[in-house]
């Protein structure tokens, strides 16, 4: 059976009744039909003194372009500390719609673990990116319509984009304001994808809703002829933002098949932004379970780096514990195994491609300090031999590696790697970010690169390092750093994936987020408009004639 084939055979639990598993009661849920739901903000007061459960973050090895099944592994451990008796919650990220139109065709899970109901929550769910895209669109307008009557701030420059939750090329460069009327000013500009758009990382960061605000009204949306900054809050534009953001603030409850409670918030890629769910939603999780399974997008060296260096800096948490996920295909894929023979048994190509997933495990646990267990999420096509192979290779490193058997088996096919993380959160760790928030923001890139990317430097364009030379005379040297680079390599190539002897990162701009509170900077080719594959999902996506969705998977 297809995924979707899978979700609609199995029964799900009202939400209410999965809310009550963590002590929501109904009255602090706003429904959204039978099965899902949000979260009222009361329900974290109610609990602010209350004790955090473990926090378990889930990351991967550089992915393949089909990805290597994170989320699978997320719903699967929760799962699977729910079949060992442990009282666990998901907390995890929303899907955009580009990727369901485009390569991946869907986010939540696969076989036996997913989160339910996998089409509203692939599609619309309760509406929370639209609300993003309308109030960054909100803005812009806002931006335009004070241009056309006078321009009292002295607009020169204009740097906010207006964004589209969908992958569209044509968007990411275009003229604006050609209908020749009088006064309108036409104008070169950009769009960005939705979940790039510097408000999905603000409502991601918001604590509440006057930090929503007063972060929305410190986005930098241009500059005056003196170079001086113009922010959201001098068109007084933050309140109409947050009034089309306040039911997207809230978190989302749904469940998995197996009725684990699951809350889905916030959805910024982590290839083109920081790519964490919000802080909202894992701290309320944190107080609701005893394990609370959480992700961050595409590889270690980009999901992980961001949810450690940026979202916990900035919501005080750590995790007590990380599964690194991996896959044989991703390891052959990485050890030069063409894609049309990665299915075929190559212990060679093994061996070849480990050394990815030996540097994510290095970075993790010695420039980090975290305790690290692979989790071997198990295709259909590996092979026994190829398995044995790859424990006794993290044997010889005194890595833990648990076969996880979700996609196939559910919660049961998890309670190996839910065992051993029991025992794995009750380590000592010793965490520690890699820069300083003093270090400049050169410095800070650096050490990123160096550190995590294994680069041997990094050139900068001269366009970025002017803007890096603004960005600290305006007095946000301080902020972290978000790096925007492919997700496929450690370094800035798509197609470096073996990244074999000395490499340099590239930094083309900079973007001073000073809503969110970091510097983007843009690395090698990366777009934060992405494209459709020459054959989308979009294609097999349809609707039958009893109104049931199909090609979702």
């Amino acid at each position: 059976m297809t995924d979707i084939e899978i979700a609609r055979n199995t029964k799900l639990e009202k939400i209410v009744d999965v809310a009550k598993k963590v002590g929501i009661e109904e009255e602090d849920l706003e429904q959204y039909g039978k099965y899902k739901a949000k979260i009222s903000e009361k329900v974290y007061k109610k609990r602010k003194k209350q004790k955090d459960g473990k926090l378990i973050l889930v990351t991967a090895v550089n992915p393949t372009p089909l990805g290597e099944g994170k989320t699978t592994i997320s719903i699967a451990v929760a799962d699977g500390l729910r079949t060992i008796g442990k009282k666990s919650i998901l907390a995890l990220r929303e899907p955009s719609l580009g990727p369901v139109f485009g390569i991946k065709g869907g986010a939540t899970g696969g076989g036996r673990v997913q989160v339910a109901p996998m089409e509203d929550i692939n599609l619309h769910f309760t509406g929370d990116i639209h609300a993003i895209t309308a109030a960054n669109n909100l803005l812009a307008s806002l931006i335009d319509n004070h241009i056309y009557f006078g321009n009292e701030l002295g607009f020169e420059k204009v740097v906010w984009k207006r964004c589209l939750d969908l992958n569209d090329r044509q968007l990411r460069e275009v003229e604006t304001g050609l209908s020749g009327e009088k006064k309108i000013v036409p104008r070169h500009d950009k769009f960005d994808i939705t979940v790039a758009s510097e408000i999905m990382a603000i409502v991601c960061l918001a604590t509440d809703i006057n930090d929503l605000k007063e972060k929305l009204g410190n986005i930098l949306i241009g500059y005056n002829k003196q170079g001086e900054p113009i922010y959201a809050k001098q068109l007084k534009a933050q309140g109409a933002m947050a009034v089309l953001l306040k039911d997207a603030l809230k978190p989302n409850l749904v469940q998995t098949l197996e009725h684990t409670p699951a809350i889905i918030h916030g959805g910024p890629f982590a290839n083109i932004a920081h790519g964490c769910n919000s802080i909202m939603a894992t701290k309320l999780a944190l107080k609701l379970g005893d394990y609370v399974i959480t992700e961050a997008g595409f590889g270690a060296d980009l999901g992980a780096e961001k949810f450690l260096d940026i979202k916990c800096r900035k919501a005080g948490i750590k995790p007590d514990a990380v599964v690194l996920v991996a896959t044989i295909k991703a390891i052959k894929y990485h050890g030069g195994v063409e894609k049309e023979k990665i299915q075929e048994e190559n212990i060679e190509g093994i061996e070849k491609g480990i050394d990815n997933l030996y540097r994510h495990i290095d970075n993790l646990k010695n420039k980090f300090g975290l305790n690290v267990i692979v989790a071997l999420n198990r295709y259909v096509q590996d092979t026994d031999k190829e398995i044995e192979f790859l424990k006794g290779k993290l044997a010889e490193k005194d890595v833990e590696l648990s076969l996880v058997e979700g996609w196939a088996k559910g919660g049961e096919g998890a309670k190996d790697i839910a065992e051993k993380l029991v025992k794995l959160t009750e380590q000592e760790e010793n965490f520690h970010y890699i820069y300083d928030l003093e270090d400049s923001i050169q410095t800070k890139i650096e050490k990123i690169a160096t550190k995590i990317y294994g680069a041997k430097g990094v050139d900068y364009s001269e366009e970025a390092i002017q803007e890096m030379k603004k960005i600290e005379e305006l007095g946000y040297g301080d902020f972290p750093v978000c790096i925007a680079k492919t997700q496929y390599s450690f370094s800035d190539d798509a197609k470096n994936l073996e990244c074999k002897g000395d490499y340099n990162i590239t930094i083309r701009d900079l973007q001073l987020k000073t809503g969110a509170g970091f510097v983007v900077a843009l690395a090698g080719k990366i777009m934060t408009m992405p494209g459709l594959p020459k054959v989308p999902s979009a294609e097999s996506i349809d609707i039958d004639e009893n109104g049931e969705i199909v090609g979702i998977f």
